[in-house]
C-alpha cells in the first residue's frame, strides 16, 4: 500500500503539472482512447478505474468541462451514455501518457533486471482480482 501511495502520487502530481489531469483523470481518457471508436460506456470507465458510478460521473463531468471528452447517446441504446474523446482529449492524453510511462519507467529503474518480473507479477495479481470482482 506504501509503495502504491507513494508511486501515485507521484504520477498524479506529475501529470498535473504538466498536463493539468489527475491520475484518475488521466486513466479515464487513457481507457476511453483505447476503446473502439475512442468511446466508451460510463459503465466501462467505471469498470477499467474501479471507480462508482458517481465517481465516474464526476470524472467524466471535469473532463467535459475541459474540452477533452464529450458524452453521447448511441442509436443502439438510447438508454446508454458514452464518454468520447474530443480532438483536444486525444492530444492530452498522448501527451500526457508520455509523462506517465517515462515517469513510472523511471520509477522501476531501480529494479535493475528484476523490473519485468515484478511487472509480470504485478500483471497477473491485477488479472486475477479483475476476474474475481
Amino acid at each position: 500500500m506504501e509503495v502504491h501511495d507513494r508511486i501515485t502520487r507521484r504520477v498524479d502530481s506529475a501529470l498535473h503539472r504538466r498536463h493539468g489531469l489527475s491520475l484518475t483523470g488521466f486513466e479515464a481518457l487513457r481507457r476511453i482512447a483505447d476503446a473502439p471508436g475512442e468511446r466508451a460506456s460510463m459503465g466501462e470507465v467505471a469498470e477499467a478505474l474501479g471507480l462508482s458510478r458517481p465517481g465516474v460521473t464526476s470524472t467524466v463531468s471535469r473532463l467535459v468541462a475541459d474540452g477533452l471528452v464529450r458524452r453521447e447517446r448511441v442509436d443502439a441504446d438510447r438508454r446508454v451514455l458514452h464518454a468520447r474523446l474530443t480532438d483536444a482529449g486525444r492530444r492530452r492524453v498522448a501527451e500526457a501518457a508520455i509523462t506517465h510511462d517515462e515517469l513510472v519507467a523511471q520509477l522501476l529503474t531501480p529494479l535493475g533486471d528484476d523490473a519485468a518480473v515484478v511487472t509480470d507479477a504485478l500483471a497477473r495479481v491485477s488479472a486475477a482480482a479483475r476476474s474475481r470482482r
